[in-house]
């Protein structure tokens, strides 16, 4: 029998939970298979949320030749007789075939590369899913020629709705006398992830092999914990880990951090997904304090794409060590985030007259760039002018944090500013 994630795999936009943003009234995706205006596309989301059923949906909605290959075990070889095939069959359908390609980030360059020349010609609409940031996985070349849709996380309403479905519409639940008393231990369990959050239902009747079944948190968890469905890398377990070790780093304790670094690469972390947090923590949260821990993240997200597993674990571990050791400061976030407040508050308020391009001469003649003062043409390569627009004249953003480096950086803006910003 079929796992029960398969069995109530939607087959219809109608059937389909969670993404409202995209397949609901309105939606992008239901647009183009009402317009039958299908382009190519990489769908960006979480495990469990539907992107292989998103693809099967569109292909059979649009009645199209559908060719699946996953990035796990295929090669330029599969890759090239697939769309030779989606070459032959185009002759005799007038829709060209969807290519569905799961976990595309795991293909190398080449391997994407030979995708090119068939999604420029047209012989394949290429559907690409994807659990990383496309902007990092995929060439720029074809990412160029696709559409990214990004899938979220089921909400608890979207898990609760799922798991009503299963116990009325599935074949093999239907017949029982299941009460699902509480689903907490259910819906933490699965993080988010429906095919999970079905699989561990699925688990826990089969386990007790009852006609008449009452679903508490207790039995889950222990089923759950019992049958090892608690270490998912992609789960719940995946996201605490991450934060206990950025929250690690961040408490300057390089003892938890490289602890928690060795609980995910035991895990099977993506390594390059360790790599990016290294990078944003080296800025949010360590930021001008010491800025060579940007330039030392950078480096090592570097080079844990050039060298891979199982060397990089010793590059991860230095750039840990190094970022907890690290004097911290999160101004520059704060800085940034209370401008975009300000922006959202204020709106489009205009660039002062004298900060504005003037490439034209009617630009000028209405003043653009008039008065605007050179600062390298002044004592100490400034000159005390108004940078912001006029109604947030003397609005201070940033702050220099209270630390050695930024303790310099604000000696220097209050020898420049005076008393203007309050430095």
């Amino acid at each position: 029998m079929q796992p029960l994630a398969e069995r109530l795999r939607p087959k219809t936009l109608d059937d389909y939970i969670s993404q409202p943003h995209l397949v609901g009234e309105g939606g992008v995706l239901r647009k183009m298979i009402q317009m039958d205006s299908i382009p190519s596309m990489i769908f960006w989301g979480p495990p469990g949320t539907g992107k292989t059923t998103l693809a099967l949906i569109i292909a059979n909605s649009a009645k199209r030749p559908f060719y699946q290959l996953s990035a796990i075990n295929s090669g330029v070889k599969d890759v090239r007789e697939v769309i030779d095939n989606a070459s032959k069959s185009r002759g005799m359908f007038a829709q060209r075939p969807i290519l569905f390609i799961d976990e595309i980030h795991r293909f190398s360059k080449s391997q994407q590369d030979s995708l090119l020349g068939a999604v420029e010609k047209g012989l394949v609409t290429l559907i690409g899913a994807t659990t990383e940031n496309p902007s990092f996985e995929v060439i720029p070349a074809l990412l160029s020629r696709c559409q990214v849709y990004v899938l979220n996380h089921f909400t608890k309403a979207d898990l609760d709705q799922l798991l009503d479905r299963a116990l009325k519409t599935d074949e093999f639940l239907s017949r029982k006398q299941i009460e699902i008393k509480e689903t907490d231990a259910l819906i933490r369990i699965s993080g988010g992830d429906g095919r999970k959050l079905l699989n561990t239902l699925e688990l826990v009747v089969n386990g007790l092999g009852n006609d008449e079944i009452v679903i508490t948190n207790e039995l889950v968890a222990g089923m759950a914990q019992k049958n090892g469905a608690f270490y998912d890398k992609s789960g719940e377990q995946h996201y605490d880990i991450i934060s206990a070790f950025i929250k690690s780093i961040r408490g300057s304790d390089p003892n938890g951090a490289v602890y928690w670094l060795a609980r995910m690469i035991e895990g099977g972390e993506d390594l390059k997904f360790i790599a990016r947090r290294l990078l944003i923590s080296a800025s949010e949260d360590i930021g001008n304090a010491n800025p060579t821990a940007l330039v030392i993240a950078t480096n090592a997200f570097q080079a844990v794409q050039a060298i891979g597993y199982p060397e990089s674990r010793i590059i991860l571990s230095q750039c840990a060590v190094y970022l907890a050791t690290s004097p911290k400061s999160n101004t520059s976030y704060m800085a940034i985030g209370t401008a975009q407040q300000l922006v959202k508050q204020t709106g489009d308020l205009p660039v002062p007259l004298h900060l504005r391009n003037a490439p034209t001469k009617l630009m000028k003649e209405l003043n653009y760039g008039k008065d605007y003062q050179y600062a390298h043409d002044y004592e100490n390569n400034f000159v005390n002018q108004e940078f912001l627009p006029d109604e947030l004249s003397e609005t201070k953003i940033y702050d220099p944090g209270k630390n050695a480096k930024e303790e310099q950086i604000r000696q220097f803006l209050k020898n420049r500013w005076g008393e203007k910003y309050g430095y």
